[in-house]
């Protein structure tokens, strides 16, 4: 009885990691999405390379990246890797045509974000996690929800112009920002070095 026990215990100890582990890349994400479960309320950090970016948040468990645009779609060699260990999650996008790609993210709407960006027009929306999002250059929409789900949040351009409603917020020229503290419980951090800023 105790060797089975024991048996079955050390199944347990590597089967756990090996389900809670993913690596995949792939070399054609326009004809070659990536789409797997996720954990709600897991982190992940996303490196994309230029282009319109959606990040959408849903309510169905699962992460999915896709390319597709006038150019998007034909392309061939638009590169993704997607790494999974736990409730931790990290992505990059890089290759294929410099203009006209759309890259589109879903991801469990509680999720946590750290997202990096070269340029482009960025939206993100139905997320309701933490969010710490930079765009070099171009323009970032964050929908926010209501400003009373946030414990921190700073948001900045090094040259442009931030909407921010929600918080009462509107400045443009340089090396503008803001920073506000509340009651919730999520933190918010978004910057874009050239472009514009809208928290709606």
């Amino acid at each position: 009885m105790r060797s089975a026990i024991v048996l079955f215990s050390s199944i347990l100890l590597f089967a756990v990691p090996g389900f809670a582990q993913t690596d995949i890349a792939v070399d054609d994400l326009a004809h070659h999405p990536i789409a797997l479960d996720f954990p709600s309320g897991g982190q992940l950090e996303m490196h994309l390379r230029s282009g319109e970016i959606r990040i959408e948040g849903s309510d169905d468990g699962k992460f999915s990246v896709r390319a597709s645009g006038k150019r998007g779609g034909d392309s061939t060699d638009i590169r993704a890797h997607f790494e999974r260990s736990g409730d931790f999650g990290r992505l990059s996008v890089a290759g294929g045509p410099s203009n006209d790609v759309t890259i589109t993210v879903q991801v469990p709407k509680s999720s946590g974000l750290r997202v990096r960006i070269l340029a482009g027009e960025v939206e993100v929306k139905d997320v309701i996690g933490n969010k710490d999002i930079e765009l070099k250059a171009g323009d970032l929409n964050i929908d926010v929800g209501s400003a009373a789900n946030y414990a921190h949040v700073e948001a900045s351009v090094t040259s442009g112009s931030i909407e921010a409603g929600p918080f009462g917020e509107s400045r443009g020229g340089l090396f503008r920002s803001f920073e506000k503290f509340g009651g919730g419980k999520y933190k918010l951090a978004a910057h874009v070095g050239a472009g514009q800023l809208t928290l709606k």
